[in-house]
């Protein structure tokens, strides 16, 4: 019986679901996306929110931390100065998994897991489309004044 053991096996033992573990969050730090099984996805997704929120973080002891799991020194370097500072605001979720079908070999679900884009909130969307439409219109007011002026010096001439 397996009470109160949580987390998949994924078919391997514990040493090789744990590399396999690092190599896959080493991936999706690197490329923001990839595509493997159902049941990896979800228990990827656990490492890489852990991963990310040290990525906030940012510190020296968090650093190191990260450093012990990712397999890349660059990937380190882009988890501090990029991916965490995007996610500053949003309290966990930083990854979406898309079903896809089916692989044709052995039918295993197939999903695409991939880094959320933290761009914009709705309400922040509003806002800059507010910012466009009220940008042309001020752009055009110092362009009429400048065509006045030309037409006050033509009719003095």
């Amino acid at each position: 019986m397996r009470h109160n053991k949580s987390g998949r096996r994924l078919g391997r033992n514990s040493s090789h679901r744990a590399a396999m573990m690092r190599n896959m969050v080493t991936s999706i730090l690197e490329h923001e996306k990839i595509t493997t099984t159902d049941a990896r996805a979800k228990e990827l997704r656990k490492v890489v929110d852990r991963m990310i929120t040290l990525g906030k973080r940012g510190d020296l002891h968090a650093r190191r931390q990260a450093t012990k799991v990712l397999r890349d020194r660059n990937v380190v370097g882009k988890l501090f100065e990029l991916i965490g500072p995007r996610y500053k605001d949003r309290p966990g979720g930083y990854t979406r998994i898309i079903k896809l079908g089916h692989r044709l070999g052995d039918k295993a679900p197939q999903v695409i897991i991939e880094l959320v884009e933290e761009e914009f909130a709705p309400r922040a969307r509003k806002a800059m489309a507010a910012e466009e439409t009220a940008a042309p219109v001020e752009e055009q007011a110092p362009v009429e004044e400048v065509a006045e002026a030309s037409d006050e010096t033509e009719k003095g001439e």
